[in-house]
Parts: C-alpha cells; structure tokens; sequence
C-alpha cells in the first residue's frame, strides 16, 4: 500500500507544486512587490491628487504626498524584515535576486502541495476499504474538497494576507485556521461519506461551527498598502490555489488507478 501512495503523492504533489508555483509568479508575485513598495515606504497610499470641493484637482496634495514619499525614505533607515521573511528597502541594499525569490517559491510550493499530495492519497486508500475507487472525476472533487478545507473556508474569516496590512495574533490566527481546516475536511467527509440524517447533520455543524466561533481579528482595521490591491491579492491567491488543488486531486487519482490496473 505505502509502495502506491508515496510515488503517486510526491509525483502529484511536485507537478501540482509547480504549477501554483507558475501560477504565482503570472498573477500573485506582482501584486506582493507592489505591496511592499507601500510597507517599505516607497509608495504612499492615496499619493495622487485629490479633488477640492468645486471639483477641480488639487495639485498641492499631490507635491503634499510627494514631500511624505521623500521624507518617509529619507527617515526609514532601519528597514524591518517584511512579510516574506526578506528584507527589502533602498537603504538595505540587500535586494533578494529574482531567480533566488522564485526558486525558494517553486521550493516551498513543491513541499506543500507534496504534504498535501499524501494525505489526498491517504484518503484514496481509505475509500477504497469502504468500496469506493477514485477516478478521475472523483480525483477532481477531492482536490475540490482540499481546497474548500485548505483555502476557501479559512479564508472566509482569514484572507490572504497581502504585506502591509493588519492582522491579529499569529498564534490564535494559526490556531484558528488549523481549527477551520480541519473541521471542514470532517465535515465534507461525512456529506461525501455518510449514510444517515445524523452525520449530514453533523456535517452542517462541522461546516458552520468555525465561522459561528470567529477568526480573530485585529484591534483595529488599517494598513498601509491599499485595499483594492489586498483585495486583488486575495482573488488571485485564491484562484491559484483551486487551479493548483483540481490538478493535483487528478494527478493523484490517475496516477492511483493507473497503478492499480
């Protein structure tokens, strides 16, 4: 048994890696070096001009914003490390290479999906005790379920989390999304699984309850890069994410059953 489920996960797992990886760098990568721009201080929310209020365009806020933009990289000498674990500021003068930055993604992208890759394997060889043998489109729905569990229902409370913005605690955040994903995962498998109005209702509570209990959230709602990029961020993060979770559920459903024949 482990002979068919460690290659048939490393190998879905490393493809599927890979294309989040890919992926990342298309639509995701971008919107973090923009981000970082702002937490740096090299960009200044709301920095164009304003209108006044018979409508013509104040040019004096605009030189206002410039003079911040100046004053902020003049003064930030000390740059603190940003979200990605890097340092980055004209003053650090310690930029991390393109072609290192995308080599460590590709790295942890492959070893996340891996992990995940075993235990959707996991879960292949026990629906196959219970009489249930995955094909490809069930291959499909479990990476489906992965992502709702991983991705979707923790970011109902915790999106993604653009640099520059506020957050709570990490510890009750990493608590929390732990918590959600593993009561999701429950909760699918019983809807998928179960055969009663008992564990269809446990399933539903299972779902809710995270959400009913709450994400922390931060004493106060502000940051420094601005919301419509946050927001962005979150879409394409997201998006890649289903991408990346669909291949993976089907890379590892036929690789499964291709094995078995």
């Amino acid at each position: 048994m482990i002979q068919r489920m460690l290659p048939s996960a490393l190998f879905a797992g490393f493809a599927a890696g890979l294309l989040a990886a890919l992926l990342q760098f298309v639509f995701v990568e971008k919107l973090i070096l923009l981000a970082e721009e702002y937490e740096t201080g090299a960009r200044v929310h709301f920095a164009g001009a304003t209108q006044t209020a018979d409508g013509h365009d104040d040019d004096h806020a605009e030189m206002g914003a410039d003079t911040s933009v100046a004053t902020s990289q003049a003064t930030d000498a000390a740059v603190e490390p940003a979200a990605d674990g890097y340092e980055h500021g004209h003053e650090a003068g310690e930029e991390v290479s393109p072609l290192k930055r995308h080599g460590l993604t590709a790295l942890f992208a492959t070893l996340t999906y891996s992990g995940f890759a075993l235990i959707v394997v996991a879960g292949f060889a026990a629906a196959e005790m219970i009489g249930h043998r995955p094909d490809l489109k069930a291959g499909l729905l479990w990476g489906l379920a992965g992502f709702a569990s991983i991705q979707l229902a923790p970011a109902v409370g915790l999106e993604p989390e653009l640099p520059g913005t506020m957050a709570a605690a990490l510890e009750s955040r990493q608590i929390w999304w732990v918590g959600t994903a593993i009561a999701t995962a429950a909760g699918l498998a019983l809807l998928a699984f179960g055969r009663s109005v008992p564990a269809w209702i446990g399933a539903l509570v299972l779902l809710g309850l995270p959400h009913l209990v709450g994400a922390p959230e931060p004493e106060g709602f502000s940051g420094i890069a601005p919301p419509e990029l946050a927001s962005k961020f979150a879409a394409s993060s997201l998006a890649v994410g289903l991408v990346a979770w669909l291949a993976l559920g089907a890379i590892a459903a036929r690789l499964w059953t291709g094995k078995q024949a």
